[in-house]
């Protein structure tokens, strides 16, 4: 068989096995899916048994599932709920992390270049990682999730904005102008969104939801494709442009029937839990240079090292502007899933390593801890919390944070 349609096929398996499997084991322990399909296609992957590599089909349908899930995390984000106090608190929070971890970074990197990449990997919070965990836990709508997805949107928005101006190789000034660019689109999209009426859109959305036509998963998609493309253009991250568009599309099917949104959220979970993004998760743990890591103890003992540096840098400050009321449990359940990073921390050592200024060595540490950080902060976060299965409901959660 082709060495492509083998790995996708083991891509296909790990995707169908690793739900009974958290299954299994959550009876046990909540442990998140991702977990089972990261540490999986290490297992299948080159280093271990040797079974699937990372080939252009797979690898291409990866980047389809971390754009989907960007998308995801910018969909599912209600700022309705987050507006004032949660997101000026997650703003302080990341305010912190970057004094932290660019402080830290230059202590530890060799060069000031190395350790403003060091710096930024370290402030980010992968919410698209923890989105999923959030929802499979209940915790979606409720005080503490409004809190985590706070932290959760500014960890990845900032730091992706961040990229864009010190990280690709422009000169700030050149950088911004290209960001503004595509805010502008972006805050055109989301002014025809609030402002529109859509009514030929919401009856088509309608008439095709049980049909092959599909129209509102076509258009969702459309838009995706024409934002990543935008952010192609102008050099900025295709993630913003991916998170941009989940936000627009939220707005625009929040904004009319309740059942309506329903039905979309379902379909648009089922495209991107039930199929691209798992994808990215096994392709990550496939791709991921295991011998690079364990071929020398230093580079090996950097793993536990950035692992405490994600909770110092990320997990301290949240913890610290928690909002006031919070137990002590609760402060640890955020501080826990605010130092929960991979995405990003992939995206941002790439760079340093295709700059050469940062060793691949040390970027596979950093990748790892990553991984680490996604295998057990959002465990010890749901045991933190209590691993709740049914969301409070919005007066509740509101009275009690």
């Amino acid at each position: 068989m082709d060495r492509s349609l083998s790995t996708l096929l083991l891509v296909a398996l790990i995707a169908v096995l690793s739900p009974p499997l958290a299954d299994l084991v959550g009876r046990a322990a909540p442990v998140p899916m991702v977990v089972f399909e990261i540490v999986l296609g290490i297992l299948v992957g080159p280093d271990v048994l040797g079974w699937a590599v990372q080939d252009d089909l797979v690898h291409t349908l990866s980047q389809f599932g971390l754009a989907m899930l960007f998308f995801m995390a910018g969909y599912e984000i209600d700022f309705d709920r987050l507006r004032g106090g949660p997101l000026a608190r997650a703003v302080r929070g990341w305010a912190m992390s970057v004094v932290i971890g660019v402080g830290l970074g230059l202590l530890l990197a060799p060069t000031a270049d190395s350790g403003a990449i060091v710096g930024i990997a370290l402030t980010t919070t992968a919410l698209g990682t923890i989105l999923p965990v959030l929802r499979d836990a209940g915790q979606l709508g409720t005080a503490l999730g409004d809190a985590v997805m706070a932290v959760g949107a500014v960890g990845e928005f900032a730091p992706i904005v961040a990229m864009t101006l010190f990280l690709d190789g422009r000169r700030p000034g050149e950088a911004m102008i290209y960001l503004t660019a595509f805010a502008a689109i972006a805050g055109a999209g989301i002014f025809l969104a609030v402002r529109g009426r859509h009514t030929t859109l919401n009856r088509l959305a309608d008439a095709t939801m049980e049909t092959s036509g599909q129209f509102a998963v076509r258009l969702v998609m459309a838009l995706l494709m024409a934002m990543v493309a935008a952010t192609a253009v102008l050099g900025v991250d295709m993630l913003l442009g991916a998170f941009a568009a989940g936000v627009i599309m939220r707005i625009l099917f929040h904004s009319g029937n309740p059942e309506r949104t329903e039905r979309v959220t379902a379909k648009l979970e089922a495209v991107g839990f039930g199929f691209l993004i798992p994808v990215f998760f096994i392709d990550t743990g496939i791709g991921y240079d295991l011998k690079a890591l364990t071929s020398d103890w230093g580079t090996l003992a950097l793993v536990p090292l950035f692992l405490v540096l994600f909770l110092l840098t990320r997990g301290l400050p949240s913890f610290l502007t928690a909002p006031r009321g919070s137990t002590g449990r609760e402060r640890r359940a955020v501080a826990l899933y605010a130092s929960t990073a991979l995405p990003l921390i992939v995206a941002i050592t790439s760079i340093g390593v295709d700059r050469g200024t940062m060793r691949s060595s040390d970027a596979a540490a950093m990748v790892g801890a990553g991984m680490l950080s996604v295998l057990l902060y959002p465990f010890l976060a749901l045991r933190t919390s209590g691993a709740v299965r049914t969301p409070q409901g919005r007066e509740e959660a509101a009275e009690s944070w």
